[in-house]
C-alpha cells in the first residue's frame, strides 16, 4: 500500500499532470514571469539549449537527427571530455569508490583520491597545496569572504567573470573596480587602498567572453609597487596557455609572483565538473575551516575526481597537445580576419566574432547549424549591449578541414546577413 501511495505522491497525485500553485500570490507571479519572458524573447536575447545526443567533442549528433555537426563552442580545448583513458579512470574510480560520498568534506566525504588530487593540482601549478570544490563558481563564491575582512581592499578588473563578482559581493572588504585591463586606472585604485590593512588584485588570466589575456607582468609589477597581493581565476587557461600549460602566469613569467589561483576541472582537463584554490597552504587550510561552499556541499564524486587526474597525468606527461593549440587557433583567427571579420581577443582559442546586433548574432548561429557548424551567439546581459557576438572556440582536436570548413560557413552566412560586403 505505501508503496502505491509514494508512486502516485512523487507523480504529482496520479491523476493529472504538474501542479501549479493557486492563489492571488502565485498568479501574480506567473503573469510577472510570463511578462519578463516575453521581454527577452521580443529583445532577441533568448537562449535556447540545444540536446546532444552523443559525447561532447568536435563532432556531435544532435538529438533529432543532426548527424556529423562540426563543434566550435566547447570550452574542451584539448579534446579530453571523450578521451578514452580519461574515460576509463572514471569507470574504475566508480568501480571502487562508487557514486558519491553522500557527505560533505569534513565529515565522511574525503577519499584517498580527493587527497591524491588536491596534491597533483598543487604540484602542477608549483603551489604549496590546493582544495577542491564543486566547481570553480564555488571556489570564487568561497574564497573573498573567507579571506578578507572590513579592514581589506579587493581590486576587480570590470570585465570579470561573473563568479569573481559574485565571491566579491559576499564579502564585507572594501570594493574598487577598474577599467578592463587598464593599468593607469588600477594605479590609481591601488593608490587609494594604501589606507587598508591588505590589498588584492582580482582579475581573470583570460576573459572568457573577449579571449583576451591580463597583463600580469605589468599587474605583479604594480602589486609589489603597493603592497598587494595577485589573485587570478585560470579557467580559460589552465591546461593550455604557457610552455607546460599551466597558465597565463606560466605564459608570462610570473609564477613566483602570483599568490592565488583558482580554477576548473570542467574544461580542459577532462571537462566534468569541479574546481578548485590553490596557493599558500596556510590559506587553504583557513579555506577548509571557513569557505562555505566548501564546508556546506558534497564532495566531488569519485569519477569526476578520476577523469580530472588522468587528465592532468597526460597533461604533465607531455606538453604536445597544449602546443598544438597555437596553429590551430592562428588558422582560424588568421583566415577569419582575412575574410572581413572582426575578432576579440588576441592568440587565445576563445575567437569571439563580433557582431554588435543581437538579432544578428542569434540568426547567424542558427544559420550556421543549418551548415553543420554548431556555434552560439551571445549578446546582453552576458556581454554589454551592442556588443553581441558569436563566440568561436579552438580545440587541440579540430583539423585544419573542420576549421576551414567552419570559415567557409562564416563568410557565407555573414555574406547572406550583411555582415560581410
Amino acid at each position: 500500500m505505501w508503496r502505491g501511495a509514494a508512486v502516485r505522491l512523487l507523480r504529482g497525485g496520479g491523476a493529472g499532470g504538474p501542479r501549479a500553485a493557486s492563489g492571488a500570490a502565485a498568479a501574480q507571479l506567473r503573469r510577472r514571469l510570463e511578462s519578463e519572458l516575453e521581454d527577452i524573447r521580443g529583445a532577441g536575447t533568448w537562449k535556447s539549449e540545444r540536446v546532444i545526443a552523443s559525447r561532447q567533442g568536435p563532432h556531435l549528433r544532435l538529438a533529432g537527427g543532426g548527424a556529423g555537426i562540426l563543434n566550435f563552442c566547447a570550452n574542451n580545448y584539448l579534446g579530453l571530455s571523450s578521451h578514452p583513458e580519461v574515460i576509463r579512470a572514471a569507470v574504475e574510480a566508480l568501480e571502487k569508490f562508487g557514486a558519491g560520498l553522500s557527505s560533505v568534506r569534513f565529515i565522511c566525504g574525503t577519499q584517498s583520491i580527493h587527497k591524491d588530487l588536491e596534491e597533483k593540482i598543487a604540484r602542477f601549478h608549483q603551489r604549496e597545496d590546493a582544495i577542491l570544490y564543486a566547481s570553480c563558481f564555488d571556489a570564487n563564491a568561497g574564497i573573498f569572504e573567507a579571506l578578507l575582512t572590513p579592514e581589506d581592499a579587493v581590486l576587480s578588473d570590470e570585465l570579470n567573470h561573473a563568479s569573481i563578482i559574485d565571491g566579491i559581493r559576499l564579502c564585507k572588504a572594501n570594493k574598487y573596480r577598474y577599467k578592463h585591463m587598464d593599468m593607469q586606472d588600477l594605479e590609481a585604485k591601488l593608490q587609494d587602498a594604501q589606507k587598508h590593512r591588505l590589498r588584492l588584485v582580482a582579475t581573470d588570466g583570460a576573459f572568457s567572453m573577449d579571449g583576451d589575456i591580463a597583463p600580469l607582468r605589468e599587474i605583479c609589477q604594480l602589486a609589489q609597487k603597493y603592497d598587494a597581493l595577485v589573485f587570478i581565476d585560470e579557467c580559460h587557461a589552465t591546461g593550455f596557455l604557457g610552455p607546460n600549460g599551466r597558465g597565463t602566469d606560466e605564459l608570462l613569467g610570473v609564477m613566483d609572483k602570483v599568490t592565488i589561483i583558482n580554477s576548473t576541472l570542467g574544461k580542459a582537463l577532462g571537462g566534468a565538473a569541479g574546481g578548485y584554490t590553490t596557493g599558500p597552504k596556510p590559506l587553504i587550510d583557513l579555506l577548509r575551516q571557513r569557505s562555505r561552499p566548501y564546508l556546506f556541499s558534497n564532495s566531488l564524486p569519485p569519477a569526476v575526481v578520476g577523469c580530472a587526474s588522468k587528465a592532468l597525468d597526460l597533461l604533465m606527461e607531455s606538453n604536445a597537445i597544449a602546443q598544438s593549440m597555437a596553429a590551430k587557433t592562428q588558422r582560424f583567427r588568421s583566415k577569419m580576419t582575412a575574410a572581413g571579420f572582426t575578432i576579440s581577443g588576441k592568440d587565445h582559442p576563445i575567437c569571439p566574432v563580433m557582431l554588435g546586433d543581437a538579432r544578428l548574432a542569434a540568426v547567424m548561429a542558427e544559420d550556421m547549424l543549418n551548415r553543420g557548424i554548431y556555434v552560439i551567439g551571445f549578446s546582453y546581459p552576458v556581454v554589454p549591449k551592442g556588443k553581441a557576438r558569436i563566440r568561436v572556440q579552438i580545440s587541440a582536436v579540430h583539423s585544419d578541414e573542420d576549421i576551414d570548413r567552419c570559415v567557409e560557413a562564416f563568410t557565407e552566412v555573414g555574406r547572406k546577413h550583411g555582415a560581410l560586403p
